[in-house]
């Protein structure tokens, strides 16, 4: 009977009005929730057929709640370093506490003191690529090789030396030095592979008028000789010079520039190598730079130098645009650990909403595809700022009037309704 549709349709209007508010109420109270992504409800008629006869039924109303997911919020600068926003498309990949992953807008990152890892305001854990063994080679369609990003297997870091300079000028006046001797030496401090500081000892000999040999030697392992004799370091057991860790004889032009280093035939000739491999004790090998040396009038003026750090801390993290974590160090050095991948789906608005600010996959969104900052139409990572919310307060009370009105506007077709069948019922009697 038509008037039993009138009730059905105040009842689904009322309903219908009821879900509207829903989702402005909840728009209001997130309206300040980092990343956060507003919802409408949006209503859909629904017919019923006519009875014979001619009565006409009212349909219904129908309601289907709509995120809207792609529509990016402003992003405000913050003071902290860990706090990141997407620029653009895409979204983090976290991690709850159960393991299971989801896809996250909110960046409100900051370190866990008890797992040292980056977790969000909703206990969410950051996700990402490790570098600390090369470059990843993600999988597109998986977060199955991501871990926690994480500081904790970063304590320290050490720089073993890898490359010397020995420069300067030797003098061309100097004597030739006799066998077993040398006529200058100098100190180098290396770092081996553990950031242990490892001085190696350059001893100097004038072997002609326009050569040099070069000798490197442990200074751990070099005894100190006795007497005013500059000599080569020895076996004292035996008097025999010991063997150095590298050695060369470098030759000299007429305009005092350096030629190169003998290749070993006889008579000595000489490449264009202007270089001397050394390997420090328990560290890497050493390309020692010996370009810069020259033969010319005056005293002796050498240095050298090599790259190498000792040990240095962990003292904070820094973000790049294309992803790339950082953890720097008190000595000012820092080192690529981490990449973070920024993940899509073919249908955001489309994506599965869950407790945390954080969705997943579902059958009408598509699967995760996995890229990096600024790939595919992905966008990049901004450091020390935070997406807000894309809820506009204004019009959500807006939206809030309006659905009062109508809401009372369909009670008063459901008591109109009942009240006509009341008259109805009355008839009766």
């Amino acid at each position: 009977m038509s008037l039993i549709g009138v009730l059905r349709t105040g009842v689904s209007g009322m309903n219908a009005q009821s879900n509207r508010i829903s989702t402005v109420a909840e728009n209001i109270q997130n309206s300040g929730t980092t990343g956060y992504k507003r919802s409408s409800a949006e209503f859909s008629s629904l017919l019923i057929a006519d009875t014979a006869g001619g009565n006409y039924n009212s349909g219904s109303v129908e309601t289907t709640v709509r995120r809207s997911v792609m529509e990016g919020g402003t992003i405000n600068a913050t003071t902290s370093k860990s706090d990141l926003a997407i620029d653009g498309n895409g979204f983090f990949v976290v991690n709850d506490p159960s393991g299971a992953p989801f896809l996250t807008r909110a960046g409100n990152f900051k370190i866990d003191a008890s797992t040292n890892t980056f977790t969000n305001a909703a206990g969410m854990t950051l996700m990402g690529y490790s570098l600390l063994k090369g470059e990843p080679s993600p999988t597109l369609n998986s977060v199955a090789d991501l871990v926690p990003v994480s500081l904790a297997s970063i304590n320290s870091r050490a720089t073993p030396t890898t490359t010397g300079t020995l420069s300067g000028k030797l003098p061309v006046d100097a004597g030739v030095a006799g066998t077993g001797q040398y006529s200058k030496k100098y100190s180098l401090v290396t770092y081996d592979n553990v950031g242990k500081a490892r001085t190696l000892d350059i001893y100097l000999a004038k072997a002609t008028s326009s050569t040099w040999t070069i000798s490197v030697y442990d200074a751990a392992d070099t005894p100190t000789p006795s007497g005013t004799t500059p000599k080569l370091p020895f076996d004292p057991s035996n008097n025999n010079v010991l063997t150095p860790l590298a050695t060369t004889t470098v030759g000299f032009n007429a305009q005092g520039g350096i030629t190169g280093t003998q290749n070993g035939t006889s008579p000595a000739t000489y490449t264009g190598e202007k270089s001397l491999d050394v390997t420090v004790p328990g560290g890497q090998p050493m390309a020692l730079d010996l370009s810069a040396l020259t033969q010319l009038a005056g005293d002796y003026s050498v240095s050298g130098s090599a790259n190498g750090k000792a040990p240095a801390a962990v003292t904070g993290t820094s973000f790049d645009a294309d992803g790339t974590v950082y953890a720097t160090f008190d000595d000012g050095s820092r080192l690529a650990a981490f990449r973070l991948p920024i993940a899509k789906v073919p249908s955001p608005d489309n994506l599965e909403p869950r407790s945390g600010n954080v969705y997943r996959p579902s059958v009408t969104s598509g699967d995760i595809q996995v890229g990096f900052a600024s790939q595919g139409g992905r966008g990049t990572v901004k450091s020390g700022a935070l997406e807000q919310s894309n809820v506009d307060v204004s019009n959500e009370l807006t939206a809030m009037i309006e659905s009062q009105s109508v809401f009372t506007a369909n009670s008063k077709v459901f008591t109109t309704g009942n009240e006509m069948l009341d008259t109805l019922m009355s008839l009766k009697r």
